[in-house]
């Protein structure tokens, strides 16, 4: 035995065994959260039981699991949505009580923009004089009527009347800086002109509200009836309906097309129904704009960092006390970074900056708030020990040859490290922002008391000058994950966006890491030297 393990090939048994263990571990999550996530996209079909009290459910089969402390006994957990009219989303189902069960052709999967998917039978066109019968395929050009109605009326809410609140707050803050002055006739004028535009802006205002409240009463005017399972009767406006589809009907390429047509969807469009319902673009986009603003803070720190331990200074009191500084950030909890974050870049920098530059506008913070600006330095600071750490194996692996060659030629320390060492160092430090950016792209904690918010009214980045506006609040993916996951006020029907924004976070940092290792392996080619 004692051969055998001097040998050293139980150990690299063991070692490829562990690394074959932790890749069963990854690859066993990824599927387990692209099952659990990706099937929410899936047009089901609906099911419709028939129990021996004589009550009649219908909707989509979501398990099948045995009852707890019941020999040979199962029950079925039934997706009935209609939620404003049952309250709940789901239903468990002894399987014992269940005397039939059929798939009705003419079952409708209802996507309504409020109180999530209605499941029933077309019953007709609601009139004056009663219920004009209606096929499925009649309804179709009304719900395209009502998207474009819906279209027109989100343009005036965001983007007209947007306009419009975005000058009259312009003007209020220059109104305001003008009345603080000394009164002069020049001032006066200048008073008296800012009103009359902020009077015509008011106009305009009530002008585009008056608009919008005749098209809201447009969209009521249009209502199909549903009949429910249960015998009931639902009046719903064709506004409220997003699609509607009968899913017993449908093909597997129907179905594949829809399935496409409903992830896209999901990653293109605006959170709705408390995050519950709708897409998550907004907080990919933050994810993503938060991570860049992140990099590039945190490589010239860490770089000069590096270049100062590595290139300039000696084993001195001073330089141990940087490292030890910077191995002792890589051991500090990420939420005491959240705490200093909002501490001195918000507090400190974001109120002084309010102070200087934004006196108009106060006691309304602009900076000294929460903002993305400060959420990506607070993780820069969060990430700075791993720039670090890299940069300085980068630059200590640049052969001494080529310095010592540099400098025979004439060049200064200065050239050498810019023309020979960083460009050399530069797949290194790549490695470190690589690391930093996985990390803090699934950071929550920090973001939570630094700017991240359930729901951002506005992008960072939109039509407006100065076009990037980085105090404003913003989405993220990590933070939208806890916010449906644990927070939400229907989690069990939430439950599997939770795990497909989970896939689609995972996707956003392999894609952020793909693009800079690309980068990294074609400037490692670039500065490539031969062994001889």
């Amino acid at each position: 035995m004692r051969k055998i393990f001097k040998t050293g090939t139980p150990y690299v048994w063991l070692t490829g065994g562990t690394l074959t263990i932790s890749l069963l571990m990854i690859i066993g999550l990824i599927i387990l959260i692209m099952v659990k996530g990706l099937g929410m996209f899936w047009p089901h079909k609906l099911v419709q039981y028939t129990l021996q009290d004589g009550a009649i459910v219908l909707g989509e089969f979501s398990k099948k699991e045995p009852i707890p402390h019941q020999k040979d006994s199962y029950r079925t957990k039934l997706k009935v949505g209609n939620r404003d009219v049952y309250g709940i989303d789901f239903r468990w189902i002894d399987n014992a009580g269940i005397v039939s069960q059929e798939y009705p052709k003419t079952a409708l999967t209802i996507e309504r923009r409020e109180w999530g998917n209605m499941y029933g039978f077309l019953k007709g066109m609601r009139q004056d004089n009663g219920i004009k019968p209606m096929e499925l395929a009649e309804i179709e050009p009304l719900l395209s009527e009502s998207q474009i109605l819906y279209k027109r009326i989100r343009h005036i809410e965001k983007r007209e009347i947007g306009k419009i609140n975005h000058k009259m707050e312009k003007y209020r803050l220059e109104l305001k800086r003008l009345m603080m002055q000394q009164p002069s006739a020049n001032t006066e004028k200048k008073i008296t002109s800012i009103k009359v535009k902020m009077d015509e802006l008011e106009k305009s205002y009530s002008k585009k509200v008056d608009m919008l409240t005749s098209l809201y009463t447009v969209a009521k005017e249009k209502e199909v009836v549903i009949s429910l399972v249960d015998g009931s009767e639902k009046i719903l406006p064709v506004f409220q309906i997003i699609r509607i589809y009968n899913p017993n009907e449908m093909g597997i390429y129907e179905k594949s097309c829809f399935y496409v047509m409903k992830f896209w969807k999901f990653v293109s469009e605006e959170p709705r129904e408390a995050n519950t319902e709708g897409g998550i673009f907004p907080a990919i986009f933050g994810t993503v704009m938060m991570v860049l603003i992140m990099s590039i803070a945190v490589v010239p720190l860490g770089v000069i960092t590096a270049i100062y331990l590595r290139e300039y200074t000696r084993d001195n009191i001073i330089a141990r006390l940087v490292r030890i500084s910077v191995n002792n950030l890589a051991g500090v909890p990420s939420i005491v970074f959240g705490v200093f974050g909002l501490g001195f870049f918000i507090y400190f920098v974001g109120g002084g900056i309010d102070k200087i530059f934004y006196q108009d506008a106060l006691p309304t913070s602009t900076f000294g708030t929460g903002g993305i600006l400060w959420a990506s330095l607070t993780l820069a600071l969060l990430t700075v020990p791993v720039v670090v750490v890299a940069t300085e194996e980068g630059i200590s692996s640049v052969p001494t040859s080529l310095k010592e060659a540099s400098c025979a030629l004439g060049a200064t320390k200065f050239e050498t490290l810019w023309r020979v060492i960083l460009p050399q160092a530069t797949p290194g430090i790549l490695t470190g922002m690589i690391l930093a950016m996985a990390r803090a792209a699934g950071e929550v904690a920090p973001l939570m008391i630094t700017g991240v918010v359930k729901l951002a009214p506005s992008l960072p980045l939109d039509g407006y000058f100065p076009f990037i506006h980085l105090e404003r609040k913003f989405m993220h993916l990590g933070f939208h994950i806890y916010d449906v996951g644990f927070q939400s006020p229907n989690i069990e029907a939430a439950l599997p966006m939770v795990y497909t924004t989970t896939l689609v976070l995972l996707l956003t940092v392999l894609v952020l890491n793909l693009a800079a290792i690309i980068v990294r392996n074609k400037l490692r080619k670039r500065y490539a030297i031969s062994s001889l």
